[in-house]
């Protein structure tokens, strides 16, 4: 049990710094504009390019992974957002600030990815979805904790102070994986990096029906989390009036129904099948969205009752996306490194595709 606990907080904290270089600077939008002379819609851009790229990278991660180890790819992506970190505090323009986001997002992903080919590698079965549903638990905090960090930070430092949090954070998790991460994958069991058994295999993996079906299951769900988090400073201060400090209360029921989500799958994993788990997953996120749709055009959005559809909707998405991603995972038992690479990445496509595209036309 020490030893799922230790994984749990380590793979969750790897996890929640793709999370915070999302949602930590949303307060700081206006700020970094007036700062390097851009408007709004600049800014965002700094939003998608990390997006994209994070979602690029995690084509290769699980690869990278099968073949050279889980330890080894994670301490290196970990320095590299460490380096994008401390060049964004730095940046002395936009274009500066652009292209060191562009490489936390390369860098950010290693955790998620390779911490689920972690998972499976030591835990398998039903055991393995529980200890899942515990990361999921505790990776959930980020959405929370980083908006009220960053408003808080922006306040009273200014915008370049979240970057610098962002790179001592990351910094502290180097130290934390390369003292106490385990290396789950035996040097025997990794498979040599062949461009064109590595084609073969993304074209394998990514032609199974049921591999794509599932993973764009599983995408659609987090694809309403990013609409979520992409309009949050908009929806924050220009639709319910409130000021940068005040995150607080779009990500804090959000947190409070991925953490009661992930609680209760945890707690039904060795109790239901993952099919159970799933339907009843879907279900309450369409009733939340049918509640928000009805809410906002019936009514004035105003606080609590604006944020609460989100709350359930992420109830929802907490309790079934450790069985939708180990269950789809375990299509491919000899290739877990490359699935898990090939379900992040159109997840993440997914994620930046809404926030590029959907969240600037809403």
């Amino acid at each position: 049990m020490k030893k799922q606990w230790a994984l749990v907080w380590i793979l969750s904290g790897l996890s929640m710094l793709g999370a915070f270089s999302i949602d930590a600077y949303l307060p700081s939008f206006g700020d970094i504009g007036r700062s390097l002379h851009v408007d709004r819609e600049h800014v965002q851009q700094t939003l998608s390019v990390y997006l994209f790229t994070f979602a690029f990278m995690m084509l290769f991660y699980g690869t990278l992974s099968d073949t050279f180890g889980r330890r080894r790819v994670i301490l290196w992506a970990v320095g590299g957002y460490v380096a994008g970190s401390a060049g964004a505090m730095c940046a002395p323009s936009f274009h500066w600030l652009l292209g060191f986001r562009a490489l936390q997002g390369l860098s950010a992903g290693a955790g998620s990815v390779v911490g689920r080919a972690v998972i499976r590698g030591l835990f398998p079965g039903r055991v393995g979805q529980k200890v899942m549903s515990y990361v999921t638990m505790v990776f959930s905090l980020a959405p929370a904790v980083a908006p009220v960090v960053g408003g808080w930070l922006q306040v009273w430092y200014g915008w370049r102070a979240v970057f610098a949090f962002l790179a001592l954070a990351s910094l502290a998790m180097w130290v934390a994986a390369w003292k106490l991460l385990p290396e789950s994958l035996a040097a025997e069991d990794r498979a040599p990096l062949h461009l064109k058994s590595m084609i073969l295999g993304y074209v394998r993996v990514a032609g199974h029906a049921d591999f794509l079906l599932q993973s764009l299951g599983i995408a659609l769900g987090f694809a309403g989390f990013s609409l979520y988090i992409s309009t949050g400073s908009d929806f924050v201060m220009h639709v319910l009036h409130l000021p940068e400090t005040a995150f607080a209360w779009l990500f804090i029921p959000i947190i409070t129904g991925m953490s009661a989500g992930s609680a209760l799958s945890a707690r039904l994993a060795m109790k239901f099948p993952p099919t159970r788990l799933i339907w009843t997953a879907y279900a309450v996120m369409a009733s939340a969205m049918i509640g928000n749709l009805l809410y906002a055009n019936l009514c004035t959005p105003s606080i609590p009752w604006a944020v609460l559809p989100g709350m359930v909707y992420m109830f929802g998405l907490a309790l079934g996306s450790p069985a939708m991603t180990l269950r789809t995972m375990d299509l491919f038992p000899k290739a877990k490194g490359l699935a898990a690479s090939l379900q992040g990445f159109v997840q993440m496509l997914l994620f930046a595709l809404v926030s590029a595209i959907v969240a600037p036309f809403v």
